[in-house]
């Protein structure tokens, strides 16, 4: 299996996005990741060479291709999952235990919150203005 521990930031994101939201359009994936269309081309190609997706073509529309993440992808994501998760293990050990306590504490706070965050699909609310303090610091 090839070694993909340097696998860029914009493509385990993809394999992630692939994963978790099922075969789609390069234009869309594109789109979504934040990357101009041949850009996306570039980096499906790269992850096709890899076995790490496939193009499949669409059930509802036969001239459509779609992007999948394959078996190999997903293990490729859950060995980066894993590695990450040891690495944290290992800095949380390092910590002494009333830290730890305080971090488990914020993050049964945090964790729903970041949860939300990344399933919620409506547009951020605007920001409130600022009032005009008279002052031009």
């Amino acid at each position: 299996m090839t070694d993909h521990r340097d696998l860029s930031f914009t493509a385990a994101s993809t394999l992630a996005r692939l994963e978790r939201e099922g075969p789609v359009r390069l234009t869309l994936l594109a789109a979504a990741e934040g990357v101009a269309q041949p850009s996306m081309t570039q980096l499906v190609q790269r992850l096709e060479r890899q076995d790490l997706v496939m193009r499949v073509g669409d059930a509802v529309d036969g001239r459509v291709t779609l992007v999948a993440v394959t078996d190999a992808g997903r293990e490729v994501l859950a060995a980066r999952r894993r590695s990450r998760d040891a690495r944290l293990a290992d800095l949380m050990a390092g910590l002494p235990a009333d830290d730890q306590r305080a971090l488990t504490a914020a993050m049964r706070v945090v964790a729903p919150l970041v949860r939300r965050m990344l399933t919620d699909t409506a547009p951020p609310a605007p920001l409130p203005e600022r009032p005009d303090t008279g002052s031009n610091r």
